[in-house]
């Protein structure tokens, strides 16, 4: 097997998306980072929306980006919470995939607590190949080729084969 084209987890993207910010983002930020054990960082409005009462740049959410062996691990803890089955509609083309998890209380370890809430979070996985920095390098940069770019198909048995997700 050649070790070029073997896929390995570039990142995972936990968000929680509060909708406003104040003491509920911040429990959420305390919250996530609990469970993730990183500090989030928070999102921030694009656009003022009146009908929710979001105002343009005003912090309505927070995320944590997880890389290298703590990306794994907490993966592999996030598949076990929606029973290793995944849509192939949660894929893109570019073999990257997202789901949510509706309850944070589903985690090992974290309980229900009446003055905290429930909270869900989405998680947004990126998978890469050996390679793909020459798309992002400062000297010398180029567009990654056709035949080098994961594609759904190899990113489901990916899966399928490393952690043992069910892809329906």
């Amino acid at each position: 097997m050649n070790l070029m084209r073997t896929p390995s987890i570039d990142k995972v993207t936990v968000h929680i998306g509060t909708g406003e910010s104040g003491e509920r983002l911040t429990t959420a930020e305390k919250l996530l980072e609990t469970i993730v054990k990183q500090k989030p960082v928070r999102t921030i409005a694009k656009k003022t929306l009146p009908t929710f009462s979001i105002k343009k740049r005003e912090p309505i959410g927070c995320k944590v980006t997880l890389r290298g062996k703590n990306a794994g691990e907490f993966l592999k803890t996030a598949l076990k919470i929606i029973e290793n089955r995944l849509n192939a509609s949660q894929f893109d083309e570019n073999g990257n995939f997202s789901f949510g998890i509706e309850e944070h209380t589903d985690f090992p370890g974290m309980k229900y607590d009446p003055t905290i809430g429930i909270y869900g979070m989405d998680i947004n996985v990126a998978l890469k190949r050996p390679g793909y920095r020459i798309r992002t390098r400062k000297i010398e940069q180029r567009k990654l080729p056709q035949g080098h770019r994961l594609k759904k198909e190899e990113a489901i048995s990916f899966l399928k084969e490393k952690y043992g997700a069910e892809v329906i």
